[in-house]
């Protein structure tokens, strides 16, 4: 590990120069040709390195498979390390949020989620190629494109390529400021409750009217209800519209409602809760949509194991790794639902994501490093 260490030291410079030019392509989850400017960047950064191949991820950007000219020559089994190019940020934001160094840490937006770790990792694999680290098994980085917004075109790319993998690195940053590995990530649904009631006018004809705001608000309350902390189990009415005038009674009212689920089998239990509403005004009728988007990624036996070799590989060169859970979702939700083991939150450390003081820390990048070259080299 002392090795992967000091080769990580000695590339730091390098490494911030790729990340900053990474931040620097800004690729927006909605801009399709933005998103693909930054995969055209990473082929470039890879081409005398990887294979690389590009799968059409429409309506969004390309999603980029790179498989690693590694050293040995017998590869058996697979490693998957996840990672994607997109962000929340518009295009646009560097003009008031450009990349700097200062107090220690990169700044950008991006920087974080998760370019940085993207970075890292590619690093840790030029580690194990220039110190002729034999590698038994092939390795393949999968950069999704739409991870912000759902990994609707690219889940099964994913599960795929977990599938044929004995585990799954991802690169999306450690919790906190002490960078701690995420074992567990509750699952991440959302649900829309439409209600449609009947217009009148508020003065004139205030009794023929069934209010659909009123009727919305009842609902709220019993969807709030079903938030069951003790098991790990969250229900928040996020977003509400409705109405459309003062002196109208409204006819149409609507609720998204975001679910978190730390157990599996929570999650068909709070769906039949939502398929059972019915209006308490009976002139009013009832529109239920939703599911579940990414199971939760339930902390097994296997995880626990890949965190213990972790935190044995930090453990060489004098860092202590901690695991933690969170109510986040990534793409390892999904690998981590096959079975497959999973270790999340191998990437950069740092705070802020999606935020305005989105940033990393420069002390931390080095040993961040060693550890996903020890996690595939050893």
């Amino acid at each position: 590990m002392q090795r992967f260490l000091d080769f990580a030291r000695a590339q730091q410079g390098a490494l911030i120069d790729v990340i900053r030019t990474m931040v620097e392509c800004e690729s927006p989850s909605d801009d399709a040709a933005a998103v693909n400017r930054q995969v055209e960047l990473m082929c470039d950064v890879l081409a005398k390195e990887a294979k690389l191949t590009r799968k059409r991820g429409a309506p969004y950007g390309d999603h980029l498979l790179i498989e690693f000219n590694l050293p040995g020559r017998k590869k058996s089994g697979q490693v998957l390390a996840l990672g994607h190019t997109d962000t929340v940020y518009p295009m646009g934001t560097l003009k008031s949020m450009p990349f700097r160094i200062g107090d220690g840490r990169l700044w950008g937006p991006g920087v974080l989620d998760m370019k940085g770790g993207v970075a890292l990792f590619i690093f840790a694999m030029r580690a194990l190629r220039e110190l002729d680290v034999p590698v038994s098994k092939k390795v393949l980085l999968q950069l999704n494109s739409d991870e912000e917004v759902g990994s609707h075109s690219s889940r099964a790319l994913s599960e795929a390529n977990a599938k044929k993998s004995d585990f799954v690195l991802v690169l999306e940053p450690g919790t906190g400021l002490t960078g701690k590995l995420k074992t567990a990530r509750k699952g991440v649904g959302g649900y829309s409750v439409r209600v449609r009631g009947r217009a009148a006018h508020a003065g004139v004809d205030f009794t023929n009217g069934a209010n659909a705001i009123v009727e919305l608000a009842r609902q709220i309350e019993k969807i709030a209800a079903f938030t069951n902390l003790d098991i790990g189990l969250t229900v928040n009415p996020g977003v509400i519209q409705g109405g459309t005038r003062t002196n109208v009674v409204p006819e149409e009212a609507s609720c998204d409602v975001d679910i978190r689920v730390a157990r599996l089998r929570d999650a068909a239990t709070i769906d039949k809760k939502f398929r059972a509403l019915r209006p308490i005004d009976r002139r009013c009728t009832l529109t239920v949509d939703g599911e579940l988007n990414r199971p939760p990624m339930e902390r097994t036996r296997e995880i626990a194991a890949l965190f213990q070799k972790a935190k044995s590989l930090a453990a060489e060169i004098a860092v202590a790794l901690e695991e933690s859970a969170t109510g986040g979702g990534s793409d390892g939700n999904f690998t981590a639902a096959l079975g497959v083991p999973t270790l999340d939150g191998l990437g950069i450390v740092g705070e802020g994501a999606h935020c305005s003081n989105e940033s990393v820390l420069i002390d931390r990048m080095a040993d961040r490093m060693a550890v996903l070259a020890g996690l595939v080299g050893t």
